[in-house]
């Protein structure tokens, strides 16, 4: 059964985005857009965790937290525009489980659900994992290991390995990576991309001046060259 995530902001077009994203990810999203509407939703349903703004049209996140702790320990992930450092601390304080800032891209906001979901709920049978000489890449748990050592990424560096691995043995273009990984509303230099396939070639292959998995097609893009015989 899919995990049911609640929105709760008022910026409609931010929040149908973000609805739209978590239902490619397997969850089952739901909206409000001011807490009256989250106060509503919540008498007729169970939600598993919620995406929280701190401005809202008739109160604040803040409010709306405090008040859930009193009968709720439903993991709670703030996401606002308000970044000073005082923000934050309360939003922990209150029970707040995490905090994103503003803007942020659609990929680390699923990367944090998926992490929170994993410390509240556990986790489950259903990993996917991929395998590739002495290389494993659980894609649910966002671990890869080497040789049976863990192998650290940063969360762009597995994004983007978890997209080539999601389509294996087909080169991919720089535009396509680019916007699939860093999100098409993020301006990036194309430069970044090289730099993150060299930092993965380094860390992933035994010779990275020649690489076995990460494969250059000039001109074009980049792919993951699994062997699946």
């Amino acid at each position: 059964m899919a995990k049911r995530v609640l929105i709760v902001d008022d910026d409609q077009a931010m929040a149908s985005i973000i609805e739209d994203t978590l239902t490619e990810y397997g969850y089952d999203p739901c909206k409000a857009y001011s807490l009256e509407a989250a106060y509503e939703l919540l008498s007729k349903q169970t939600v598993e965790l919620i995406i929280l703004d701190i401005n809202l049209p008739d109160g604040t996140g803040f409010e709306f937290c405090k008040d859930l702790r009193k009968y709720s320990n439903v993991p709670i992930i703030f996401a606002s525009a308000r970044t000073m450092e005082d923000d934050r601390i309360q939003s922990y304080d209150i029970g707040g489980d995490d905090f994103l800032s503003k803007p942020y891209s659609l990929k680390e906001l699923v990367s944090h659900v998926n992490a929170l979901f994993r410390r509240t709920y556990g986790f489950t049978s259903e990993e996917k994992v991929t395998t590739f000489g002495d290389i494993s890449v659980n894609s649910t748990l966002r671990t890869v290991t080497k040789a049976g050592a863990q192998v650290t990424l940063s969360l762009r560096e597995f994004d983007l390995l978890d997209y080539l691995i999601n389509n294996k043995n087909v080169v991919v273009n720089k535009e396509k990576l680019l916007s699939e990984v860093w999100g098409a509303y993020n301006i990036v230099e194309p430069s970044t991309l090289t730099v993150h396939i060299r930092w993965l070639r380094e860390k992933l292959e035994n010779d990275p001046s020649n690489p076995k998995y990460l494969i250059t097609v000039r001109g074009v893009g980049y792919a993951l060259k699994i062997d699946e015989a």
